[in-house]
């Protein structure tokens, strides 16, 4: 059974959620897809949920935000899973 955004953000405590939030807001809000010490390209991931190619990820601590950019809708982005990646646990095991 798929889990949506919401209920994903529902397993989280509520300080690392509100954690989550902020940094999707300061960090998705202008150039998204844009690489940076936080923000990546997952290259030949193939998700568990329909995305517009590329997948991204966002690092939150041990949290990631995987998202994509819809660049032909002014550049809107679509939050599509947020999980907890345990030290050693790869990208496809939490997925």
């Amino acid at each position: 059974m798929a889990v949506g955004v919401e209920e994903d953000l529902a397993e989280l405590r509520a300080f690392d959620r509100t954690t989550v939030l902020n940094a999707i807001e300061e960090q998705l809000s202008h150039q998204p897809g844009v690489p940076t010490k936080r923000r990546k390209v997952l290259v030949g991931l193939i998700p568990p949920w329909h995305a517009v190619p590329p997948v991204w990820q966002l690092s939150v601590g041990d949290v990631r935000v995987f998202y994509d950019v819809d660049e032909e809708k002014k550049k809107m982005v679509a939050v599509r899973a947020v999980r907890r990646k345990p030290p050693h646990a790869t990208t496809e095991e939490i997925l």
